[in-house]
C-alpha cells in the first residue's frame, strides 16, 4: 500500500472525522486506489497538450460566457442589523468546531 494508517488518521483528523478501525482499513485501500490510478494517469505523454484555463471552449460568436459585470450590493447595514454582535463590516459568530 502506498498509504499508511497514519496518514489516513492524519487526513482523518485534519477532516474532523472519526474513523473506526474498519473504517480507516477501508479509507486507506480507497485512497491507495486513488493514488495508484494517479501514477497511472502520470505515466500519460501530455507534453503536445495545451493547459486549459476554462473547461467551455468559447469560440468567436459563441455567447456561452457572460461578461463579468460589477454590481455593488450594498446590503451591509440591514445584515448587520440583525446581528448579535455587529461591528462593520463583520459580525461575530458563536464558535461552531472545538479544534
Amino acid at each position: 500500500m502506498k498509504i499508511s494508517k497514519e496518514d489516513v488518521l492524519k487526513v482523518a483528523a485534519l477532516a474532523n472525522l472519526e474513523l473506526s478501525d474498519a473504517e480507516v482499513d477501508v479509507y486507506r485501500s480507497h485512497l491507495d486506489d486513488i493514488l495508484t490510478y494517479i501514477d497511472k494517469l502520470n505515466e500519460l505523454d501530455t507534453s503536445g497538450v495545451e493547459p486549459l484555463t476554462q473547461v467551455v471552449a468559447a469560440t468567436e460568436g459563441d455567447s456561452t460566457l457572460r461578461e463579468d459585470v460589477i454590481d455593488r450590493c450594498d446590503v451591509i447595514d440591514e445584515v448587520l442589523a440583525g446581528a448579535p454582535d455587529p461591528e462593520a463590516p463583520y459580525f461575530r459568530v458563536p464558535r461552531v468546531i472545538e479544534k
